[in-house]
């Protein structure tokens, strides 16, 4: 396939969205089919005209697909990789799986991963005065609390469950373990006493995906 029809994947390394992205494509034997390139965020590449041309909103990663089609928000992005490429489902494979996968999916985003992410973006240096330029320490910490009712909700949930969403590996699990890699940069505190969350987290470390 030549790289004009090859997917292409708009990211910056060591961000969590990315990463999301990364293990998606490793779960579908898929990193080898696509293509990507560094956005080079600290240097606010992704605050430039090319770049808001593919996302408005100026966030990454984003997906140019074989077509020239646009995608962002990850997702969408994981949604249209999963159903693109073979492989086993990340996103449900019956009408309750999918419904049960985008449940916890959202909430291991909206609980754990987008709240650490406002906690680290108004309530520290974040990324440098450069790019945190409308800060709101109050709102950052309430968000800190929110990130660590997550993880006391997940960790109650996975008493009785082997993976987020049931019984198979999915998104939801993908973004809950970078919504924790995310919480340890931020220097956010995982609680010892959260034992199924850690022993979840230690199981699900071992996939390769998850290195990707």
């Amino acid at each position: 396939m030549s790289a004009e029809n090859k997917i292409t994947i708009f990211e910056t390394t060591g961000f969590p969205n990315p990463a999301r992205i990364r293990a998606a494509l490793a779960e579908k034997n898929a990193m080898e089919e696509v293509d990507f390139v560094e956005i080079d965020v600290m240097n606010k590449e992704h605050r430039t005209e090319s770049f808001y041309a593919m996302n408005p909103l100026g966030t990454v990663p984003v997906m140019r697909t074989a077509e020239g089609d646009f995608i962002s928000e990850s997702t969408a992005i994981t949604e249209y990789i999963d159903a693109h490429f073979d492989g086993p489902s990340l996103t449900g494979s019956t009408p309750l799986e999918r419904a049960q996968v985008h449940m916890m999916q959202r909430r291991a985003e909206s609980m754990v991963m987008d709240a650490v992410g406002t906690y680290f973006h108004h309530a520290t240096e974040g990324l440098g005065p450069d790019l945190e330029t409308n800060q709101c320490s109050q709102w950052g910490n309430i968000q800190l609390n929110t990130a660590k009712n997550g993880m006391l909700y997940f960790d109650r949930h996975l008493a009785n469950n082997e993976f987020v969403a049931g019984d198979k590996f999915s998104m939801a699990d993908i973004t809950l373990f970078y919504g924790l890699a995310f919480a340890d940069f931020a220097k956010v505190e995982i609680s010892s006493e959260l034992k199924n969350l850690i022993a979840w987290r230690k199981r699900v470390a071992q996939r390769a995906s998850l290195s990707a």
